[in-house]
C-alpha cells in the first residue's frame, strides 16, 4: 500500500516523534510498502535526510509541555499539501498528534484517503486540548482511526476527543540496542556506574537524580554518575553540583544515536527520574534492551512498562530521598541487578520494530476495511 507519515515537529531536531516515524517508515519500507514523510524541517540542519522525505515548511520554536516543540505555522503550505496529496493518492495517511498545527490539519483539511492518527503526548493538565477541543472537533472527526501509544497517552487524549482507541506501544530497534555491543572502556575501571539519558529539561528530574547520587557518594565512594543528552543543565542543577562538590559526575553532553548503546552497556544501573507528562519512555526500553536493571519514578507514562521490583524498583517522583534509597539497594546488590536485567531483556522482545510495525499494518488494514464507504466518499 501507498502510505504518507506526517509529524508537526521539525525532522532535523531529534525526539521521540521523529525517532518513531523514521523507524516506522523503514519497517514498512522493509515490508514492501511505499511510503512517504511529510514534516517541517530546518534548512541549515538538514542533513543526511532520507530520500522519501517531503520537506513541508520551515519550523518555529513553541513551549509545550515541558519542552520545545517546533512547528510550523505557515498557512502558505495549504497549495503545497493539497497538491502533493492530489498526486500522491496514497491509500493511508498516518499523522502523529494530528491535532497539532499547522501541518496535520492541513493534511487532514485535504486528505481524500484514510487518516488514521497516533496520539504520543501525556501533558497531564491538558490545557491544549482543554480551550482548543471544540475547534478541533472538524479535523478530528476526519480520522477513520485513533492509535495512542501507552494507556496515559489514552487518557490524556480521550477526556477530550472521546473514541476508540488502539494501543500500539512505541518500538525499538533490537538490532542496534543489544547485549552484545562493547562497553566504553575508559569507564571500566571497578566503579558502579549509575547512566541518565535524557533532554536537559526540568521535567526529566535531573536535580533529583544529582541530589539522590549526592547522598549515596558518602556510604558507596565506589560509584559513578554519568549523565547524556542533549541541553544545558538548569540553575538547581548548577547549584547542586556546586553545593555538594559531587565526584564521579560525568557530564556528557550529546551523543549520536547510534553511540547510545555503548554508554547502556557501560551503566550498570539505567536511572530515569522524570516528574511527569511522559507518555511512555523509550529510554527505559533501550536500558531493558542491553539487560539493564532501572531505577525510575512512579509516574503514570511508566506503568505500562514497568513493574516496581521486576524489571525496575520505582521511587516516588520529585523525591531524591526516595530516589536515593532505590538506587542503594541495587548498588548494594548485584545478584539483584543481574535478575532484573534479565527480565527486561526478557520482556524487550515485545516491543521490538519489527512487531509493533506489523501491529500498525494490521490496523491500517482493518481500519481501511471498515471505513471503505467513508474514505470512497472523500474521494467522490
Amino acid at each position: 500500500m501507498k502510505v504518507a507519515l506526517v509529524s508537526p515537529y521539525d525532522f532535523t531536531w531529534p525526539g521521540g516523534v521523529t525517532a518513531h516515524i523514521t523507524q516506522l517508515s523503514h519497517q514498512l519500507q522493509m515490508m514492501g510498502h511505499q511510503v512517504k514523510v511529510l514534516a517541517p524541517f530546518s534548512p541549515s540542519r538538514a542533513q543526511d535526510l532520507e530520500s522519501n522525505f517531503v520537506p513541508m515548511g520551515r519550523s518555529v520554536p513553541i513551549p509545550s509541555g515541558g519542552s520545545i516543540a517546533r512547528i510550523s505555522l505557515s498557512a502558505w503550505n495549504y497549495k503545497k499539501v493539497r497538491d502533493l496529496l492530489a498526486e500522491e493518492e496514497f491509500d493511508v495517511i498516518h499523522l502523529h498528534e494530528p491535532m497539532a498545527p499547522y501541518l496535520p490539519l492541513a493534511v487532514l483539511q485535504c486528505s481524500r484517503s484514510v487518516n488514521i492518527g497516533t496520539f504520543h503526548a501525556f501533558h497531564g493538565s491538558g490545557r491544549w486540548y482543554g480551550w482548543s477541543s471544540p475547534m478541533l472537533r472538524h479535523w478530528f472527526d476526519r480520522l477513520d482511526g485513533c492509535i495512542a501509544v501507552s494507556q496515559a497517552a489514552k487518557k490524556h487524549v480521550a477526556r477530550f476527543f472521546p473514541r476508540q482507541y488502539e494501543i500500539i506501544p512505541n518500538g525499538i530497534d533490537l538490532s542496534l540496542f543489544n547485549p552484545c555491543v562493547k562497553p566504553l572502556p575508559e569507564f571500566q575501571d571497578g566503579k558502579v556506574n549509575i547512566l541518565f539519558v535524557g533532554r536537559m529539561e526540568k521535567r526529566k528530574g535531573l536535580r533529583y537524580l544529582l541530589e539522590a547520587y549526592g547522598q549515596l557518594k558518602w556510604e558507596f565512594p565506589n560509584i559513578r554518575l554519568i549523565v547524556v543528552g542533549p541541553g544545558d543543565p538548569d540553575r538547581n542543577c548548577y547549584r547542586i553540583m556546586a553545593e555538594r562538590s559531587l565526584k564521579d559526575l560525568v557530564m556528557v553532553g550529546p551523543a549520536r544515536y547510534s553511540d547510545l548503546p555503548r554508554y547502556y552497556q557501560t551503566a550498570d544501573i539505567f536511572c530515569s527520574p522524570a516528574t511527569g507528562k511522559e507518555s511512555f519512555g523509550i529510554v527505559l526500553l533501550e536500558a531493558m534492551a542491553l539487560g539493564k536493571p532501572i531505577v525510575a519514578t512512579q509516574i503514570e507514562g511508566y506503568s505500562d512498562i514497568l513493574r516496581n521490583g521486576h524489571q525496575a524498583l520505582l521511587a516516588r517522583p520529585k523525591d531524591s530521598a526516595s530516589l536515593a534509597e532505590a538506587l542503594a539497594g541495587l548498588v548494594k546488590d548485584t545478584e539483584m541487578r543481574a535478575e532484573m536485567g534479565r527480565r527486561g531483556l526478557e520482556e524487550v522482545r515485545q516491543y521490538s520494530w519489527e512487531r509493533v510495525a506489523w501491529r500498525v499494518v494490521d490496523y491500517y488494514e482493518s481500519t481501511m476495511n471498515r471505513t471503505y464507504g467513508a474514505a470512497a466518499a472523500r474521494k467522490a
